[in-house]
């Protein structure tokens, strides 16, 4: 299975970073390394997150990881996962 990463998410991602690196260079580096590391394990149990509670289709998901949501869709006639984006995960209480 092939991961593509949007332009969108691509973006957003490099924002992220720009904005932990003001603080921290290292934790920046942390910071995606663990978010290429969660994204590139997708391929070997894509539906292992939960629905997308963003999308009502059962093949978009969302991978939560350091307070942060990356929305991805699987594909499994191209037998891809395009990552959609991410963004600060928020519990509407």
């Amino acid at each position: 299975m092939e991961i593509i990463r949007s332009k969108k998410y691509l973006y957003s991602l490099q924002k992220i970073i720009t904005y932990i690196s003001k603080d921290s260079k290292k934790r920046a580096f942390d910071f995606k390394h663990n978010i290429d590391k969660a994204v590139n394990d997708l391929i070997y149990m894509p539906y292992k997150c939960r629905q997308s509670i963003y999308f009502e289709d059962e093949h978009k998901r969302d991978l939560i990881i350091k307070g942060y949501t990356i929305v991805y869709k699987i594909d499994e006639l191209k037998d891809m996962i395009t990552i959609i984006g991410i963004k600060k995960y928020q519990n509407n209480l």
